[in-house]
């Protein structure tokens, strides 16, 4: 009876598991549904190596079934001796050649792939006028959030990746702490970030997020490599916008040069922000790197510290006590303003926006 009842709980676990990860098919997480030519490629490699496993497993399952079934002792009897193969040099070969043959079916698409993503030479080519023609961002991974820099652009961002459809965009990947690893499951990737050199790649974006059905317009990039106690919430998210619309944001981005905040504002909250918060995080993406997240589109974002629904209450929360929120995350403890303060620098940040 109890051994009944473990199978049944076991059964029941792996129902309760089969909806939960029914979910993971979301087109703006999914590496099942790519929306990029270097997630179809990899996909395509997956799918190759799962038909060559599954081969293995029919094959080597019915040479199993057929001994199971025809050597039976009460087919052949208690004193039958089967022919005794051992040395067999046709076995042999036909045991060595076909995994060598499976190996190399899988290998060459394998290895053709990675070189493929590995060709950044596009990055250093320029037109006529000395620029340079390929969109590449510089990525840098920080406990536990992402900077992106677009240095021929002159702009920087954080938490949200802005690119446009249509073309390779290059990726510079370094990190400032410990190892990290860059990841957008429904375009491509993942490669890690390093604190002792850089590695490049590119991704192609050939869908809008705006139509994505999360009901934010993004697709959802993620931390995969283990770096510590706030790992699991080092998010970040892709807008991938029409090349027109890209251009735009660029723009707008680069009109916020000087932007600054008023330590004399008869708003408190942007005052408060120019006196307390000023000297890590900049609020022009223009303004370089700073310790902290440049907040230049803060009110545009679609979360709070990369997982936090994005509402002035939450952020209020986030500047008066981040640590619950993201252990070991480098901003708890560098300042303290008052449950006032924290909600009038909130309703500041909301405010900060190139979109609207």
């Amino acid at each position: 009876m109890m051994k009944g009842l473990k199978k049944w709980r076991l059964f029941s676990l792996l129902t309760v598991m089969t909806v939960f990860l029914s979910a993971c098919g979301e087109e703006y997480i999914s590496t099942l549904r790519p929306a990029g030519a270097v997630g179809k490629e990899q996909l395509d490699i997956l799918i190759l190596a799962i038909w060559i496993m599954t081969l293995v497993v029919v094959v080597v399952s019915a040479i199993y079934l057929v001994a199971f079934f025809k050597f039976r002792r009460t087919k052949v009897g208690e004193n039958h001796m089967p022919k005794q193969v051992e040395g067999s040099h046709t076995l042999e070969v036909i045991w060595t050649v076909i995994p060598i043959i499976l190996l190399i079916i899988l290998a060459v698409p394998t290895l053709t792939y990675t070189y493929k993503f590995a060709d950044v030479a596009a990055m250093d080519e320029v037109d006529e006028e000395g620029n340079k023609t390929a969109l590449t961002v510089n990525v840098t991974a920080k406990l536990y959030w992402w900077e992106f820099e677009y240095p021929n652009q002159g702009i920087i961002t954080a938490q949200e990746l802005v690119v446009p459809t249509g073309e390779k965009v290059y990726f510079n990947l370094i990190a400032s702490d410990v190892k990290h690893s860059f990841w957008i499951p429904a375009v491509g990737g993942k490669m890690d970030t390093n604190v002792d050199g850089i590695n490049k790649f590119y991704l192609q974006f050939d869908k809008e997020s705006a139509g994505l059905n999360d009901g934010e317009g993004v697709f959802y990039g993620k931390c995969a490599e283990l770096c510590g106690p706030s790992h699991a919430l080092m998010d970040f998210k892709v807008k991938a916008l029409e090349p027109e619309a890209f251009n735009a944001w660029v723009t707008a981005m680069q009109a916020t040069e000087g932007q600054t905040a008023d330590r004399e504002s008869s708003d408190i909250g942007e005052a408060t922000f120019a006196n307390s918060c000023l000297g890590c995080h900049a609020v022009s993406a223009v303004a370089g790197n700073g310790l902290g997240p440049n907040l230049t589109t803060f009110g545009d974002r679609n979360r709070v510290a990369g997982f936090l629904e994005h509402t002035a209450e939450n952020t209020a929360n986030w500047i008066k006590d981040p640590e619950p929120y993201k252990p070991g995350n480098t901003m708890t403890g560098t300042y303290n303003v008052s449950p006032e303060e924290a909600e009038a620098i909130a309703d500041y940040l909301m405010t900060l926006s190139v979109e609207k």
